[in-house]
């Protein structure tokens, strides 16, 4: 078997991270680059559909009969199955298939589009966006994991996940941008409509690239623990969006928090003692997987609720359309491609806890930055320029999450380890935006432009103080224990090689 066919067929054991085969390239070889741009494709379509129609709710809800009160369900609707459901596919791309279940989920993202498109009222296209967050919660940790295992743990694995890293960040800002110039120049329902065409090149280039990757023997699907994470995951998300519309004291929204909080204790004890358990507690206990996700929460909520108080700013404050607003975003885009691009070197000369606590410091500098915008549009000589820089530091800040959230692990594990992640990622984006919301809305000393700012102001300052938590969170939690004396990378040490047998001439 070629190494080729070995990496890309699973030959690459499945074992301790320690024992994979010692025969990895350290190059990308033709298949693996296929095998990158087929699922960073997909990543990146899934990263558009966060905030392609956040710009577009206003058109939308006047085109298809929303009431003011409804129109945010076309948002939380998404995030609620996104964020709620990716623990469970996650797993279930472990024990059924992950190629299986990254084409089921392509198919059923593209068919929801499609109904979005021609939606014709509000029911439709709602349940069109429940679909498509089910099918980001399956294609998202099931790509992931098909990424990590397709390429060896060590610079392959980093120089992968910081390609992925940049073009889902650089996905999100484009959404907004993209969104703004299809509402404006054809129809929101073009927002839809574009990923129909990606999905199904995906679909129809993907079985050739990529091999299925199961365990041999169908473990027992933990349902007690399925039920109570998703259940526990919906109700957090649903009530931080809650709070976000209705304000932090409203009991409805800290009764729906408190009821997801004691789930997701339920769900801790149920994996202590299960025998086949979603996540196992081994796991949990990880300090690189554990404080790795706290790290990913932060970095996401961080970035996307600075892209919220951006666009509020740059439409209240300096008076921007929507789509000048959108395409401003395009210097951090720029930035987080840069910063994706610089990751894996980053990684390769210091280590990933290195890598993290310097991207926080620098976003942190960037963001706090921002404190001195202004009223007038000369403020855009800061705003641009910070941006840019502060892109940079967060993509440091997710590449190194993403490597130390799923290093070390066997391959039966990644789609578990990779689940994680990005529900830490989903449940980052969705709760940056209420949060900061409620901080900016609480803060705010009037409807005028100042009293705006002024509410803009102490959110971004609640935002640098947070990124400056992950540093320190990184700082004190995570070990070098994974990493070589030299710092060069994070993989573990192979054990020496056992000669081959002799074979004696027949």
């Amino acid at each position: 078997m070629s190494v080729v066919d070995g990496v890309s067929k699973g030959a690459v054991a499945a074992g301790p991270a320690g024992a994979r085969e010692r025969t990895a390239p350290h190059r990308l070889t033709p298949r693996m680059r296929l095998t990158l741009v087929v699922l960073l494709v997909a990543q990146f379509m899934l990263a558009v559909d966060f905030s392609i129609l956040n710009v577009a709710l206003p058109v939308i809800g006047e085109g298809l009969g929303f009431s003011l009160a409804n129109l945010q369900w076309i948002a939380t609707a998404f995030a609620l199955c996104a964020a709620g459901f990716t623990l469970l596919f996650g797993r279930v791309a472990d024990l059924f298939g992950r190629r299986r279940l990254f084409l089921g989920g392509l198919a059923v993202l593209g068919a929801a589009s499609l109904a979005g498109g021609l939606a014709t009222g509000p029911e439709v296209l709602i349940a069109a966006r429940v679909l498509q967050g089910l099918a980001t919660a399956a294609v998202t940790p099931a790509g992931l994991s098909l990424l990590t295992t397709s390429f060896p743990e060590g610079p392959l694995r980093e120089r992968a996940l910081g390609l992925n890293g940049a073009l889902m960040s650089a996905g999100f800002t484009t959404g907004a941008i993209l969104g703004g110039v299809l509402t404006d120049l054809l129809s929101w329902r073009w927002s839809f409509l574009i990923n129909v065409p990606v999905a199904a090149a995906v679909l129809v280039v993907a079985p050739m690239v990529l091999a299925e990757s199961r365990p041999a023997a169908r473990p027992r699907l933990d349902l007690p623990g399925a039920l109570s994470v998703t259940l526990g995951l919906l109700a957090v998300v649903y009530g931080f969006s809650r709070a976000g519309e209705h304000g932090w004291s409203e009991p409805a929204a800290l009764a729906v928090l408190a009821v997801g909080v004691v789930l997701l204790v339920v769900f801790y004890f149920v994996e202590r003692a299960g025998s086949a358990p979603l996540v196992p507690v081994t796991v949990l206990a990880r300090r690189t997987v554990a404080w790795g996700n706290i790290a990913g929460v932060l970095a996401f909520v961080t970035e996307t609720s600075l892209v919220f108080l951006l666009t509020l700013y740059l439409q209240q404050v300096l008076g921007f359309s929507a789509l000048a607003a959108g395409l401003s975003f395009g210097v951090l885009g720029l930035g987080t491609v840069l910063g994706g691009t610089l990751a894996p070197r980053v990684i390769a000369r210091t280590g990933t806890r290195a890598t993290l606590v310097t991207g926080a410091l620098v976003q942190a500098a960037a963001t706090a930055a921002l404190l001195g915008l202004g009223t007038d549009r000369d403020s855009l000589a800061l705003l641009l320029p910070a941006t840019f820089v502060g892109g940079v530091g967060n993509m440091l800040l997710i590449v190194g999450f993403m490597v130390t959230a799923t290093s070390g692990l066997p391959d039966r594990e990644q789609g578990m380890a990779t689940g994680l992640a990005t529900m830490s990622q989903q449940i980052g984006i969705t709760m940056g935006t209420p949060v900061m919301s409620a901080v900016a809305t609480g803060a705010m000393t009037g409807t005028t432009v100042t009293g705006i700012l002024h509410g803009i102001r102490a959110a971004v300052a609640v935002d640098t103080a947070l990124v400056l938590v992950t540093a320190l969170t990184a700082a004190l939690s995570l070990r070098r224990t994974a990493e070589q004396p030299t710092g060069r990378s994070t993989r573990l040490t192979p054990p020496p090689a056992t000669p081959a047998p002799t074979r004696r001439p027949r």
